[in-house]
C-alpha cells in the first residue's frame, strides 16, 4: 500500500465529488458510499482487510465526524486535547501530557472541523470573533482562538469530561477527601447552605460540584446557568438547565451569564447553581443568595479560601459600584461555605481548605476554618500523602437545625 494519508486525500476528493449535496446523506449512505470507493480503488492500491477498514473509519470521521480528533475525543482516557495549529497535538492522558503522533492535512482542514464545532452548539468564530467558547456533542468544553490573536495557526483546547459523573464516593475512593467529611457537606447541601467552590485550572471544581449536587432533594427545583453546559447533575427531574449564547452577525444579541441569573430569578427556582463566576454576574449570584435561594451553588478561580473572598470583592465591583463595605457584608451573609480545591505536584486532586464565612456584623468577613489539608509525606509511588485535619466547628448551625439536622 502506498502512503496512508496520500490515499485517504484521494479517496476523500473522490467521495466528495461523489456526494449529492442537494439533499441531506445520512450516515448510512456515507458509509455506502466510501464501502463502493474503497472496494473500487482496493486492487489498484493493493489494500488489505485491515487497511480498508482503518481507511473507511478516517474517511467517514474526516466527512462526517472531527477526523483526526475524532478517535481521541471517543477515548475515555484522554482528559485534555490541546491543539497548536494543524502540526501539533499535544493530549493528558491518566494525569500525564504527551504529543500525538498524527496532524492535520492543512490548516484549512483544521478550520473546517473549527467551523464544525462552532456550528454544532450555535457559536460564530472568524477574524473578527476570534476567541469562543464551545462545547461538543458529548459535553466537552472546547476554547478556541484564531488569527490574528492566535500567531501559530488555529489553537484549540478540548476539555473531556467523563462519559459518566465522577460521584463523591469515586472522590473518596480516589483520596480527595474522606467519607465521614463528604457526610458532613451532603448534610450541609440538604440544609440549603450556600456552597462556593474554589480552585486552580484543573483541579476539579465543575467535578466536585456535580457530586455536590447529588445530595440535593428530587423534590427541588433546580436551574443551572453556565456559559458552557458542563455540569452532568443527574436524577433531579425538575431541572432546567440555561446557556449563555454570544451575539452574531445575524443580529442576535448577546446573552450573558447576569441576563441568566436575573431570568432564573423569576422561573421560580429553590436553588441556583451557577457554573462559574468570572465578572460582575458574582453580585447577580450574591443577590440571589439573599433573596430566598438558599442551598445555591457556584465555583470560581482562586488559590485560597481567602483569595477567593478578595476576587469575589473585586468582580462585585465590576458589576456594580458600591462601598466595599456593603459588597463585603453582601458576602458574608450569602455564602455560607468556602470548599477549596487544588491540584498537588504528583496530579491528584484534593479538598485542601473547607472554611466557614462568618457575618459578624462589622465591614471584615469573618472566616472559620473547619478543615485543612495537611501533608504528611510521600509513598513509594511518589503520591503525597496526607488528609483533612480538623481545626474548628461549624459556629452557624441554624439551616442545620432548621432541615431536622441535629447529629452534626
Amino acid at each position: 500500500m502506498s502512503d496512508g494519508n496520500s490515499v485517504k486525500k484521494e479517496l476523500q476528493a473522490k467521495l466528495i465529488n461523489k456526494i449529492d449535496y442537494s439533499r441531506d446523506t445520512t450516515d448510512e449512505e456515507l458509509y455506502e458510499l466510501i464501502d463502493e470507493t474503497i472496494i473500487n480503488e482496493s486492487r489498484e492500491k493493493h489494500l488489505n482487510l485491515v487497511e480498508r477498514e482503518t481507511l473507511r473509519k478516517k474517511l467517514f470521521h474526516a466527512l462526517r465526524k472531527l477526523d483526526i480528533l475524532q478517535d481521541l475525543v471517543d477515548d475515555p482516557g484522554v482528559t485534555e486535547i490541546m491543539i497548536n495549529g494543524p502540526d501539533t497535538i499535544f493530549i493528558e492522558r491518566a494525569g500525564s501530557l504527551m504529543r500525538y503522533p498524527m496532524r492535520f492535512e492543512s490548516k484549512e482542514k483544521l478550520e473546517d472541523v473549527i467551523q464544525q464545532i462552532v456550528s454544532g452548539c450555535n457559536r460564530v468564530v472568524n477574524e473578527a470573533n476570534p476567541i469562543v467558547d464551545a462545547r461538543l456533542e458529548n459535553g466537552s468544553r472546547v476554547n478556541i482562538v484564531l488569527a490574528p490573536v492566535a500567531l501559530n495557526g488555529p489553537i484549540v483546547t478540548i476539555r473531556r469530561f467523563p462519559d459518566k459523573p465522577i460521584s463523591m464516593d469515586d472522590l473518596i475512593s480516589f483520596g480527595s477527601l474522606r467519607k465521614d467529611i463528604a457526610d458532613k457537606l451532603a448534610d450541609l447541601v440538604r440544609a440549603r447552605y450556600n456552597i462556593f467552590i474554589s480552585g486552580g485550572t484543573g483541579s476539579g471544581k465543575t467535578t466536585f460540584l456535580n457530586a455536590l449536587s447529588a445530595y440535593i432533594p428530587k423534590d427541588e427545583r433546580i436551574i443551572t446557568i453556565e456559559d458552557n453546559a458542563e455540569l452532568q447533575i443527574i436524577d433531579l427531574p425538575n431541572l432546567v438547565k440555561l446557556e449563555t449564547r454570544n451575539a452574531n452577525v445575524e443580529g442576535c444579541r448577546e446573552i450573558t451569564i447576569r441576563d441568566l441569573i436575573k431570568s432564573s430569578l423569576r422561573m421560580r427556582p429553590d436553588r441556583v447553581v451557577v457554573g462559574e463566576v468570572r465578572g460582575g454576574e458574582a453580585f447577580d449570584m450574591m443577590q440571589a443568595m439573599n433573596t430566598g435561594h438558599d442551598g445555591s451553588m457556584s465555583t470560581g478561580h482562586a488559590n485560597s479560601c481567602k483569595d477567593m473572598l478578595s476576587r469575589l470583592e473585586n468582580m462585585i465591583l465590576m458589576g456594580m459600584e458600591l462601598p466595599l463595605s456593603a459588597i463585603r457584608r453582601q458576602i458574608a451573609s450569602g455564602i455560607d461555605l468556602i470548599v477549596h480545591l487544588g491540584r498537588l505536584r504528583d496530579r491528584s486532586r484534593r479538598v485542601l481548605e473547607i472554611t466557614e464565612i462568618i457575618d459578624n456584623g462589622t465591614d471584615e468577613i469573618g472566616r472559620n476554618v473547619l478543615y485543612r489539608f495537611m501533608e504528611t509525606g510521600v509513598d513509594e509511588n511518589d503520591r503525597i500523602i496526607g488528609e483533612l485535619i480538623k481545626e474548628n466547628e461549624l459556629i452557624c448551625k441554624d439551616k442545620l437545625y432548621a432541615a431536622g439536622i441535629t447529629a452534626w
